[in-house]
């Protein structure tokens, strides 16, 4: 076991009282945080950097730090190829979602919903984000801290209240805003340690064409595997297409990420930062890759005898950091730091989009007459106490064992079936609100059959490592099941059955999951009754097919509308008032135009 030495602890001290001064720091100057507006969007007034650096740290979160390296050392470079799909999922969001949600001026994305179908749909759609967030929020903060632990000796339960406590410190206190420029500093520590790791560790082993080199000799450089089979683990299509579905579940219509667009001074700024954060998001990824094969490396070079202690394949990130920077007084410091950085992003974002939806979704419909005062400081309550919740779910997530993996699943399990919600209100003007819930619960139901299927029978045929040089007994991979969607199946054996189905590769789980909820929806509209294109809001319709058909004739363009009357008069002042107000940079929150 590893020791922090005192440079160490001050750099790590260092990071949570600086994140907590900038809460502090946004409580007492400008607004003062004192209307919802600015407590729960920043006053619609951040430009495209900021907010794309959040969205990437929201994203990159202690899970990722830890679980890409794993997966590369174990596996090779395959999931690399995962960059592939960052290119359509944030150029869909850009010029579908985040127009149709930004011209109709929403605090919560599942406004949405009532203004496409009804309140009940709202209500079901926030329910199961707050369902999905408060089990993964607990998760990520309990599972670094674990392997903080393990490997370290670090207090686990000290790492898990300070982090706890300084994140619902400057998210209550400093709001979206606080959490933006947050998120803004702890990127930069987040690249920082992963550099200091890779620099060290490539010297170590005599440079980066050395580290190349033993990865590629052992066959850790994979090619391109073209196979179009979706029970293969990771293939180019797999990581692409199915990467693509995973991306706008996270970029397109996740309230934390959609709440950064909604902040933005105005619609281009927002699409802006979708833009920005591509770069960022594929340097990330080849360092998260960078590492693994030094590790791997290293390792390779370097017999170490107290691996076999270990008791996940994830904790070798933090193993590896200690071993090599052991010398380095600070650096261990800083790549622990980088760790709760990406830990404090994530649940920083957590708290304040669940304060969001639950004051704009399930509090100021039911009481109208709430005054501006006392629905702010009701929103730093909910904070507060989604905070306090988070320390509650890490107690619980430390109870749970190895059902841990499939607590992180949850997350991806419940994105597919959002994502299915809210394509199917945008894309099919016929769908109704009956086939929208039905589509939303047939999805959840195929999420949830597939996913603790496939996490029961991976207990049973758990894949060895692929490395020979480690003793640690393999768990399956903890975080990047989470960074992606679900579990991994790597099983050598070829099931049949149920099993066979079990055996879907995890990167179409979100693609296959949205598919279910949109197919169910729309039989279930045609049978019930499909909703007449007159009564659709056409503020909430994106006509994809008249834009992908563009070369035909006007009248059957407007045949493909379905009857949905975009051209009238009412619709386009409405347009109009939103387009003068993101000019002139008044940002009132206006009521859609019905």
């Amino acid at each position: 076991m590893m020791k922090f030495t005192t440079t160490d602890y001050i750099i790590f001290v260092f990071l949570l009282l600086l994140s907590s001064g900038i809460g502090l720091f946004h409580a007492f100057t400008g607004g003062k945080q004192r209307t919802t507006q600015e407590f729960l969007l920043a006053d619609r007034s951040m430009s495209f950097l900021p907010v794309a650096l959040s969205l990437l740290a929201t994203f990159q979160s202690a899970v990722a730090i830890l679980g890409v390296p794993s997966e590369i050392y174990r596996f090779g470079t395959e999931y690399w190829f995962l960059g592939c799909s960052y290119i359509l999922g944030l150029v869909i969001p850009a010029h579908i979602f985040i127009p149709v949600f930004y011209r109709l001026k929403l605090t919560s994305t599942y406004e949405y919903l009532e203004l496409r179908f009804n309140k009940t749909v709202r209500i079901c759609g926030t329910l199961t984000f707050i369902f999905q967030m408060v089990i993964y929020m607990g998760v990520v903060l309990y599972a670094p801290a674990l392997a903080l632990n393990a490997v370290t000796g670090f207090d686990l339960w000290g790492a898990v209240l300070t982090m706890g406590l300084v994140c619902t410190l400057y998210t209550t206190l400093g709001g979206l805003k606080a959490v933006i420029w947050t998120d803004v500093f702890q990127t930069f520590i987040m690249f920082a340690g992963q550099l200091a790791v890779i620099i060290v560790g490539a010297v170590k082993v005599g440079g980066m064409g050395e580290v190349w080199r033993i990865a590629s000799e052992n066959g850790k450089i994979s090619g391109i595997n073209w196979n179009p089979d979706p029970f293969e683990r990771h293939s180019f299509w797999a990581l692409a297409i199915g990467g693509i579905f995973m991306m706008l579940s996270l970029y397109g219509v996740n309230q934390a990420q959609v709440q950064r667009y909604l902040s933005s001074k105005t619609k281009k700024e927002a699409i802006r930062s979708c833009y920005a954060v591509f770069p960022c998001q594929q340097i990330v990824l080849a360092l998260g890759c960078l590492m693994g094969l030094v590790m791997f490396a290293y390792y390779k070079e370097n017999e170490a005898t107290d691996l076999q202690k270990l008791s996940s394949s994830d904790q070798m990130v933090l193993y590896f950091v200690m071993d090599i920077l052991k010398d380095l007084p600070g650096l261990p410091g800083l790549f622990v730091a980088c760790l709760f950085s990406g830990a404090l992003s994530t649940i920083s974002s957590a708290f304040n989009s669940l304060a969001t939806v639950t004051m704009a979704d399930l509090i100021k419909p039911y009481f109208p007459g709430i005054t501006e005062a006392r629905a702010t400081l009701l929103s730093k309550l909910l904070a507060l106490g989604y905070g306090l919740l988070c320390l509650g779910m890490a107690y619980i997530s430390s109870l749970m064992g190895s059902v841990l993996q499939a607590a992180l699943s949850i997350f991806g399990m419940v994105g597919g079936p959002l994502l299915g919600l809210f394509c199917l209100g945008m894309f099919f003007p016929f769908a109704n609100s009956t086939g929208a819930i039905t589509g939303l619960v047939a999805g959840l139901i195929m999420a949830f059959w597939i996913g603790i299927g496939s996490f029961v029978s991976n207990l049973k045929t758990n894949p060895p490592l692929l490395a020979n040089t480690t003793g640690i007994p393999d768990t399956g991979n903890l975080t990047t099941a989470v960074m992606t969607t679900l579990l991994t199946s790597a099983s050598t054996k070829s099931p049949t059955g149920l099993k066979k189905f079990y055996s879907l590769s995890y990167m179409w789980y979100s693609a296959h999951n949205s598919t279910t909820v949109i197919i169910v929806g729309l039989i279930v509209s045609l049978l019930t009754g499909p909703m007449k294109g007159q009564d659709v809001n056409p503020r909430t319709i994106y006509p994809v097919l008249p834009k992908l058909l563009f070369f035909l004739p006007e009248n059957y363009k407007k045949k493909l509308n379905c009857g949905v009357q975009f051209g009238r008069k009412s619709d386009r002042s409405s347009v109009e008032i939103a387009s003068d107000s993101e000019t002139s940079g008044h940002h009132r929150h206006t009521t859609p135009v019905p």
